[in-house]
C-alpha cells in the first residue's frame, strides 16, 4: 500500500470510528453499560489471547489466596467492567459542568485543593483502573485549573486520533511518555496538574524493580524523580464504580515522600510506595484493573539481590 493509500485508508478508519464514538455517546448511560456488560460477559466465553493474559496474571497475583473458579469468576468481572468501560467512554463527548453529577461524584476534594495551592503544580498519581479517561475527564471539568496526561500513543493512529481528542476535550494538553521531561517541568512551573500511569511495565533502564503482588515488576522510576527534584506534591487518585452507575472519583492524601539523601535508595523506595498504593487499590477492586496487560514482561537483566534496599538495573553504577 503506497503513502497516499495509507493515509485515505487511515482517514477513512478514523472517520468511521468517529461516526462510530459519536452513535455512542447518545446512548442513555445505563443502556450503554449494560450494552457494554452484555459484550464482555459475551467475549469472555471467546479464548482470545488477551483474556487468557488477564487470567494468567490474576493467578499469579491472587494464585496463593484465591480458588482458580474464583479467579475465573473475576477475570470475567474484569471483562465485563472493561467492556462497560468501552461505551462510558464515548460518554465524555456529552460532558458539561451541569450534567457532572451524573456521572461522577467526587470524594476527597479538599487533598486535591491543598496540593494545588501549593503552587508547585501536582501529580495524580493512578492507573488503567476504573474509568481513568472518564476520571480524567471529570477532574479537569470540575476544577479550575490546566492539566496535562502523560501517556504512551496508540500503535494505530486513528484509533490515537481520537482517543486524543478526546482526552483533550477540555484542555488536558498530551504528554508523549517518550519525550515527557522537559514537558513535564515547564507544566509544573505553570502550576498545572499533571497525570501519571503507573501501572505499567517498562524496560529495565526506565525503571525500578519494586514488589507488585509479591514479584519484582519494572516500574518506571520517572514520577519519584521529578517529584523529588522539585518538590511537587503527588495525590493519589482513583475512580470507584458505584451502584447506581456513577464513579466516586477519590482524593487521597498527598503521598509523603521518603528523603534520605541517597538518591538511588529515594528513586527505589518511592517507586515501590507509589505501586505499593496502586496494589492496595486493585486488591480491594479487582475487577477494575487493566489485567490485560503483561505488567512483569520485563526481567532484571542480571540478578537483583535479595535485601530491603535493592538496586534497579542502572542504580548500580552511580
Amino acid at each position: 500500500m503506497g503513502l497516499t493509500e495509507k493515509n485515505i485508508f487511515m482517514t477513512i478508519t478514523y472517520r468511521i470510528i468517529y461516526a462510530l464514538v459519536r452513535l455512542m455517546s447518545v446512548i442513555p448511560l445505563h443502556v450503554a453499560q449494560f450494552i457494554g456488560r452484555m459484550l464482555g460477559r459475551a467475549f469472555a466465553r471467546v479464548p482470545l489471547s488477551r483474556t487468557k493474559i488477564s487470567l494468567d496474571n490474576l493467578r499469579h497475583a491472587f494464585g496463593n489466596c484465591m480458588t482458580d473458579d474464583e479467579i475465573k469468576t473475576i477475570n470475567k468481572q474484569v471483562i465485563m467492567h472493561f467492556g462497560e468501560m468501552l461505551f462510558e467512554v464515548p460518554h465524555i463527548l456529552r460532558l458539561k459542568p451541569t450534567n457532572l453529577d451524573k456521572y461522577v461524584v467526587f470524594q476527597g476534594e479538599k487533598n486535591f485543593l491543598e496540593a494545588i495551592g501549593k503552587g508547585k503544580g501536582t501529580f495524580i498519581l493512578t492507573g488503567h483502573f476504573g474509568n481513568w479517561e472518564l476520571m480524567s475527564a471529570a477532574i479537569t471539568l470540575g476544577f479550575d485549573f490546566s492539566s496535562a496526561v502523560v501517556v504512551r500513543p496508540i500503535d494505530f493512529s486513528p484509533a490515537d486520533r481520537m482517543i486524543s481528542q478526546i482526552r483533550s476535550r477540555f484542555g488536558t494538553k498530551i504528554i508523549d511518555k517518550q519525550h515527557a521531561m522537559r514537558s513535564i517541568i515547564r507544566a509544573l512551573k505553570k502550576n498545572s496538574v499533571i497525570g501519571i500511569l503507573l501501572d505499567q511495565n517498562v524496560d529495565w533502564y526506565e525503571g525500578a524493580f519494586v514488589p507488585f503482588f509479591g514479584s519484582r515488576a519494572c516500574t518506571n522510576k520517572g514520577l519519584a524523580l521529578i517529584a523529588l527534584r522539585t518538590g511537587a506534591p503527588v495525590i493519589p487518585v482513583f475512580s470507584v464504580k458505584q451502584p447506581d452507575g456513577r464513579y466516586r472519583i477519590i482524593f487521597e492524601k498527598e503521598v509523603k515522600l521518603l528523603i534520605t539523601g541517597d538518591n538511588i535508595r529515594d528513586l527505589e523506595e518511592n517507586t515501590a510506595l507509589f505501586s505499593r498504593i496502586l496494589e492496595g487499590y486493585i486488591r480491594r477492586y479487582p475487577d477494575h484493573w487493566f489485567w490485560f496487560h503483561r505488567r512483569w514482561k520485563t526481567r532484571p537483566f542480571c540478578p537483583i539481590p535479595k535485601t530491603d534496599n535493592m538496586r534497579y538495573a542502572e542504580g548500580s553504577r552511580k
